[in-house]
């Protein structure tokens, strides 16, 4: 904490903060022990506060406006820095790191924070100075008018209760003074809106310039990234492309062609000697199976065989019986071959 501006620190804060260090340090370098009672300061772990405290402030309504009084920026890390001795190595190590800085103004600390997590904190000017008197008068004016809202109030309860008491001229005088106070709510108003119209300008200016830095960073690299590029280069770019497509076109078209190994065939002969296979396999003979004896039906119901003789009497049974003609022994018999 050497190289730490640590001014603002009070005389018995010092005296039991930086003192007991300094002693630390140098019993430390020299051939003295340190004390078993000595407190020690665990570096990491105040690194890590000190990035705690950082968010936390990121993240609260304080961060409107990068200047803010220690004391409420010691109320909002009461969670985080449970003593003051914590609070304040905290802001020291940020101090270390160019993250705050801190000036007493009129009897009063105020804190000014960087404005990124990467960006260094500048010095405290007199810009900062101005926006954090409207912010304090802005603070004053609405604890005024709450104050005197609750006043109006109570006269207003007064003036009832006198009322209902029967003391009429009492009641009078309170009604009165709510208005008397109601009169100075309204000018205080009027002045409050005033101060905030101009935080609000202020606060418009800062964003329109980070913008502005914004767009001078773009086109700052959007130059430099087109340094070496122009339309000409473009085209010819575009045209390169173009004619290495159309060669690899070519190429593909040149492999799928296929290789003939120098043998060149004839369509033509290669039909006539189609032709000729095609008429001597007309001339042969087809090898079909011989016609079989029996008959054989898909279904495999078994077909019973019947005589001759049977066949002729089932004849003569139809004959007789279609035109009553008895058949005779001297006819000739018909030999029938069984048909399906």
């Amino acid at each position: 904490m050497a190289s730490v501006d640590s001014s603002w620190i009070s005389w018995g804060v010092g005296v039991f903060l930086l003192k007991p260090l300094k002693w630390t340090l140098s019993n430390m370098l020299g051939d003295n022990k340190v004390p078993a009672e000595e407190v020690l300061v665990a570096v990491e772990l105040l690194k890590e506060k000190a990035e705690e405290v950082y968010r936390l402030y990121q993240n609260s309504p304080l961060s409107s406006h990068p200047v803010v009084a220690l004391s409420e920026l010691s109320t909002l890390c009461a969670g985080s820095c449970p003593d003051e001795r914590t609070f304040y190595l905290v802001l020291l190590q940020l101090q270390k790191e160019k993250r705050v800085t801190v000036l007493e103004q009129n009897g009063e600390k105020i804190v000014k924070f960087a404005r990124g997590p990467h960006a260094k904190v500048s010095p405290v000017n007199d810009v900062d100075v101005g926006v954090y008197q409207l912010m304090q008068s802005e603070q004053l004016l609405s604890r005024k008018v709450e104050s005197l809202s609750q006043e109006a109030e109570r006269c207003k309860e007064e003036a009832r209760r006198a009322c209902r008491a029967g003391k009429k001229q009492l009641a009078l005088r309170s009604l009165k003074a709510k208005q008397r106070t109601e009169k100075r709510i309204e000018a205080l108003h009027a002045k409050l809106d005033t101060v905030q119209g101009i935080l609000d300008r202020i606060y418009a200016s800062q964003t329109d310039q980070m913008v502005f830095n914004a767009y001078q960073a773009g086109v700052g690299a959007l130059k430099l990234s087109m340094k070496d590029v122009t339309v000409e280069k473009a085209e010819s770019l575009v045209d390169q492309i173009q004619e290495l497509c159309d060669t690899q076109d070519e190429v593909s078209q040149t492999l799928a062609g296929g290789v003939t190994n120098g043998l060149d065939f004839d369509n033509e002969e290669l039909e006539k000697e189609l032709d000729i296979l095609l008429q001597d396999t007309t001339k042969e003979p087809l090898d079909l199976p011989d016609n079989p004896h029996e008959l054989f039906y898909t279904n495999s119901v078994p077909i019973p065989r019947i005589s001759d003789a049977e066949l002729e009497a089932e004849l003569e049974k139809l004959s007789l019986s279609e035109g009553g003609l008895v058949p005779s022994s001297k006819s000739p018999k018909r030999h029938l071959e069984p048909t399906l």
